[in-house]
């Protein structure tokens, strides 16, 4: 097994113009907020986003931002703000550092963009609870603490088929989010634009899709922590023609590399899946140290939850309810585990990592068994690791890594 070999670590050569688009997407946000130029909404990384474009909002994404948190490794030192003011050190990371970055009046968006000082100030806030409560819990606390509106969309959970009633169910919440919106907008909701960003956002999801799916290629020209950088447009820019644009030119370089024989890990020798939340503050660290194993992470659950397939112009309202109920984090295990077995197969998956984040049960799957039972249906090894998304707190580096080693170790053995 390899453990001294340090790990090449294989440059995107389009980061630097997915960099330009965030850059011009954050900067225009904060011209819109600062200007009152646009209106400004915040939306849940799974919400009407396609909604809120067509009706002219700016939209800000905060678990984005408290994605940039925790990559930055800012999240730790802020999440005792929050709970200082009774939120729990077990609910969401992602919203505990957020809000206590806005109580600490910091946020990375000013180190990394000059003259953006705070995140836009919200003229609406609008949650949809397909991935949790705690989206929710967390715009309600703006509502209250900058008195503006918060609407949104409360899901059904735990749906193995999703059936005309749930999008039934959805799609009404929806349109009664719509004379709101109206109102804060000064406009009527033009049905023609709603297609048009609709017909946008299904381009986006078909081109992310396709991204992801060059990794099931021989060596895999791109990795999981790859892609969760590279998914930055595809989840705040979905719906938008510089996403679309954006992801045909990233996916012409990785068929280049697959053409080439070009692997993102050299000397690819395990292929690994990974189930659950990234640890943001461990990306580097944890490319590295599969990297250096000769292992690649290929595929997660995390990565594909931008794929929205059902995106239909012709139903634009009724197709989007439909996509957002499809998420991953919202079906029944029965459904996770015959997702999941198909993604072993596609992607030839020699072990699957879950990642136990202490902060986000909803997305940590290894909690009732499903390992267990994927590992008796599949004969495939898997490995728990404990963490979090955003509090390094949680996370053992030593630990992780002596597990991983030996993990890998247990990999080589049964090849």
């Amino acid at each position: 097994m390899k453990t001294d070999v340090k790990p090449v670590r294989k440059k995107i050569e389009a980061t630097d113009l997915m960099n330009r688009i965030m850059a011009d997407y954050f900067f225009g946000l904060n011209e819109a907020a600062s200007t009152g130029r646009q209106k400004v909404a915040w939306c849940t990384s799974v919400g009407p986003a396609e909604l809120l474009r067509a009706m002219g909002f700016a939209v800000h994404f905060p678990e984005n931002h408290a994605a940039m948190l925790g990559a930055t490794r800012l999240s730790t030192d802020l999440i005792p703000e929050s709970n200082a003011i009774g939120y729990s050190p077990d609910i969401c990371s992602y919203l505990t550092s957020d809000i206590g970055a806005y109580l600490k009046g910091v946020t990375p968006l000013s180190k990394t963009y000059p003259g953006i000082e705070s995140v836009p100030r919200p003229d609406v806030l609008v949650y949809n609870t397909n991935q949790c409560r705690d989206v929710q819990d967390w715009f309600a606390w703006y509502a209250r603490e900058l008195n503006v509106p918060c609407i949104g969309i409360t899901s059904p959970k735990n749906i193995d088929v999703v059936s005309d009633a749930h999008i039934e169910d959805v799609t009404r919440q929806m349109e009664a989010l719509i004379p709101t919106l109206e109102e804060i907008a000064g406009s009527r909701l033009d049905m023609d634009r709603l297609r048009e960003v609709v017909v946008l956002s299904r381009e986006c999801t078909d081109l992310w899709k396709q991204v992801l799916e060059t990794a099931m290629a021989l060596p895999a020209p791109l990795t999981f922590f790859d892609g969760t950088i590279h998914m930055g447009p595809a989840v705040v820019l979905r719906g938008t023609r510089e996403a679309v644009d954006y992801y045909r030119v990233l996916l012409a370089e990785l068929h280049q590399r697959v053409a080439e024989g070009a692997g993102a890990v050299e000397g690819e020798g395990y292929r690994i899946y990974w189930d659950g939340m990234p640890v943001w503050g461990r990306l580097r660290q944890h490319s590295e140290l599969f990297a250096g194993l000769g292992a690649n992470v290929v595929a997660s659950t995390y990565c594909s939850s931008w794929i929205f397939p059902s995106f239909d112009e012709s139903t634009p309202l009724r197709s989007m309810a439909k996509a957002y109920l499809e998420l991953f984090i919202v079906r029944s295990d029965a459904y996770k585990e015959r997702y999941i077995r198909e993604m072993l197969e596609k992607f030839r998956i020699d072990g699957i990592i879950y990642h136990d984040a202490k902060t986000c049960p909803c997305n940590s799957n290894s909690r009732y068994g499903m390992p267990q039972r994927l590992g008796k249906t599949t004969g495939i090894p898997h490995l728990v690791i404990s963490g979090d998304l955003n509090d390094m707190r949680c996370v053992s580096d030593e630990q992780t890594k002596t597990n991983v080693e030996a993990f890998i170790e247990q990999l080589e053995e049964g090849k």
